[in-house]
């Protein structure tokens, strides 16, 4: 089996009953091979794919454990096909292997023989592949080595990548967990810990852990584990300044020591920042920038949020593979369907801590997820039913419907930070207006959007509206509510970056609250319930109250 979901039942998914005592045990067994399909009200609909199982492979899950979750929490019984199909996919990942031959130097070795000759003569390897060299074994051209695991991915045999690292130009760095210019002592936590462990012992991959838990720190632990130059790629200048702020209060690195690569600096030091914008700008149809990739020799490469990285990123990055590369993010979802070019470029999974295991240890706020259903007025759901269909979900998403009940929330929560996050410019500076608070917009200054972060995090402005831009990447723990009105379609990976901007833990313990309003009877909807699948895969249960219910008596509370 090269692709495609895993056919279980009728409809190729796996229904899988949770509403039991184990609900809880099921999500976090289920969670890390496979992918929630519909979350209705007592059952989850769960997809396989080879791409989950060999993530799950690579994380140090075995088959044995993947197929006595698939029998202890499926619905139904599980077909014996079924599970001698998930044993034999996953054990498709490793029996090719990429290996360092002190002889030969990058070659491709094989576990199973006969796998071996069927690749060799696949046309999707021409010109990656050099001579024989035994049985067993094929010279590589170190410079194929990403393009050759993207090939061998989509040709089902996904190879475990062995071939080992240089070091880079050395430079020092520790952790201060000592404290620093005053700062109080302090530690990693023990998931950070196994996350940075995990990363290392796979030499490249991905660590998933939610917003608000730690990934900087979880970066700056590595560094300090490679103590070498460090290559720091983030969605944009204000992410790669709080990195910097937090690289030099909890690490031994002083502000001389790194640089700022944006559109207003072009600092190349020992660890440098840049900005995917930047390294993906353009001119006379060339990435002028790129060569920011080879401007030092880097020993480490971080990906943050590497759920957004650009197509170019993953072109040069194919060049990388000799490098140390660590991504971190959130959630591994991509709406454009390039999580096997992550698998293959960045490396695979090597750690992922469920949500909630993560809000149990008091890492993270627990939160209360809310859907507010708005009834359009006549007029709106007329002007809706005649419009175009590319156009329906933006009038449905910019109904002025929904203002009154926005400010109908704020009204329950007069005391706490609160974002209102939404995706269309038009709809933002109505909001601005109607509730006289200050927009973070992509045309804001970096300099305008420093000003009101701190005077958010200061209390000073209770209420900000942000766009897109406020997804990821930025620092705001006094934020303890946020009122999303509109989205990028049904991503869901925004969804949960949405929802982080308000997992910050609260001095006095207090809840998080996220309200999504919705337009009732229209595909926002529909949209509203495909976003909210992987935040009810980790565990968070939306309850859906109507406009009336938040514009008249309270609403009713989730334990």
């Amino acid at each position: 089996m090269s692709g495609g979901p895993l056919i279980v039942q009728s409809d190729k998914t796996l229904l899988l009953e949770i509403d039991h005592p184990d609900a809880q045990a099921c999500r976090m067994a289920i969670a890390p091979f496979a992918e929630l399909e519909r979350s209705p009200e007592h059952v989850h609909t769960y997809r396989l794919t080879p791409l989950g199982l060999w993530n799950a492979r690579a994380a140090g899950h075995d088959a044995e454990g993947v197929v006595d979750a698939l029998i202890k929490y499926s619905r139904y019984p599980v077909p014996h096909a079924l599970l001698v199909d998930v044993a034999e996919t996953m054990d498709r990942y490793g029996r090719l292997q990429l290996a360092n031959d002190p002889a030969h130097g990058l070659v491709l070795r094989a576990l199973d023989r006969v796998v071996l000759v069927e690749v060799a003569k696949s046309k999707k390897l021409a010109g990656m592949l050099g001579n024989r060299l035994d049985d067993d074994t094929i010279a590589v051209h170190p410079s194929e080595r990403g393009r050759l695991k993207q090939a061998l991915l989509k040709l089902g045999w996904p190879a475990e990548d062995l071939a080992g690292y240089v070091d880079g130009e050395a430079h020092p760095i520790e952790l201060a967990e000592a404290g620093k210019d005053g700062r109080k002592p302090w530690t990693l936590r023990s998931y950070q810990r196994e996350a940075v462990e995990a990363f290392w012992a796979g030499g490249s991959g991905v660590v998933v852990l939610p917003c608000g838990a730690g990934k900087t720190l979880v970066g700056a632990a590595a560094m300090a584990e490679a103590k070498a130059t460090t290559l720091i790629l983030v969605t944009n200048t204000v992410a790669g300044r709080q990195w910097k702020r937090e690289l030099i209060a909890r690490t031994s690195l002083t502000e001389e020591e790194i640089g700022e690569y944006s559109g207003e600096r072009k600092e190349i030091r020992p660890v440098t920042i840049a900005t995917y914008q930047v390294l993906t700008s353009r001119r006379g149809g060339a990435f002028t920038h790129l060569d920011l990739f080879g401007a030092r020799d880097w020993g480490l490469v971080v990906y943050d949020e590497v759920h957004l990285l650009p197509a170019p990123i993953f072109r040069f990055t194919a060049d990388l593979q000799a490098r140390r590369r660590l991504g971190l993010t959130a959630t591994l979802v991509r709406e454009d369907g390039r999580e096997g070019d992550v698998f293959s470029l960045i490396g695979p999974k090597r750690y992922d801590a469920p949500w909630k295991d993560i809000e149990s240890q008091g890492w993270i706020a627990p939160a209360e997820c809310v859907e507010v259903r708005v009834t359009l007025t006549d007029a709106e759901r007329m002007a809706y039913a005649t419009a175009e269909a590319e156009e329906r979900y933006r009038m449905a998403a910019t109904a002025r419907t929904k203002l009154p009940v926005v400010r109908a929330l704020l009204d329950r929560h007069p005391d706490e930070q609160t974002l209102v996050i939404g995706a269309y410019i038009d709809q933002l500076h109505q909001l601005g207006e109607y509730l006289d608070a200050p927009i973070v917009q992509g045309s804001t200054t970096n300099k305008e959007r420093e000003r009101l972060f701190d005077a958010f995090r200061t209390g000073e402005i209770r209420t900000l509206v942000i766009s897109k831009v406020g997804n990821f990447s930025i620092d705001l723990p006094e934020a303890a509510v946020a009122i999303q009105v509109s989205g990028t379609f049904g991503s869901r990976q925004e969804e949960a970056q949405r929802l982080g901007r308000v997992l910050r833990p609260k001095a006095d313990g207090r809840q998080a609250h996220f309200y999504t309003v919705v337009s009732r009877d229209t595909i926002d909807t529909e949209y509203a319930a495909h976003r909210q699948r992987f935040l009810a895969e980790q565990g968070y249960a939306y309850t859906i109250v109507d406009a009336d219910d938040v514009l008249g008596p309270p609403l009713p509370t989730v334990d």
